[in-house]
């Protein structure tokens, strides 16, 4: 004898309520100056802040941290020094790809960019300094039947 299986379908009842979220009261936010700079395949992302404390972050670091060698430092830091606004900025830079050498080129790059956004002045002593730019030098690809761009297998005799 079979038994009858006894389906029961329960309905879901979902009761919606309101809640009210407080809006927490925000600072407002501060005025920056954004631009993109880049150096083969390194980009730099770079806001220039009018106001807090007048430094140089890169990826949340000090960019003497971030920068341990004097000469990437300068590099960093010339397009500032170049206008006279070392201590009128605070610059945040995020920058990922390439190496180190390519990075602090393309943040100088960038900040270059930010500064003539904030004055359009500035854009012609930065173009003869050469900081606008774009370096368009890349790495060249590796060919088939070949071991790098161009250089081919070594040749054996027999």
């Amino acid at each position: 004898m079979e038994k009858a299986k006894k389906t029961k379908t329960k309905k879901k009842t979902s009761s919606k309520k309101k809640v009210e979220k407080r809006k927490k009261p925000r600072a407002k936010p501060a005025k920056y100056f954004e631009a993109v700079g880049r150096r083969k395949t390194s980009v730099a992302r770079v806001r220039l802040f009018t106001q807090g404390d007048k430094t140089i972050m890169i990826n949340g670091k000090s960019y003497k941290e971030y920068f341990p060698g004097l000469e990437l430092q300068q590099i960093v830091d010339t397009a500032l020094d170049k206008m006279k606004a070392l201590d009128k900025f605070m610059v945040s830079a995020k920058v990922k790809g390439g190496g180190v050498h390519s990075q602090a080129e393309a943040v100088r790059h960038g900040i270059s960019r930010a500064l003539v956004k904030f004055n359009p002045e500035f854009r012609k002593r930065l173009r003869r300094a050469g900081y606008l730019t774009r370096d368009p030098r890349m790495r060249e690809r590796k060919k088939f039947g070949l071991k790098r761009a161009r250089r081919g297998p070594q040749w054996s005799k027999r």
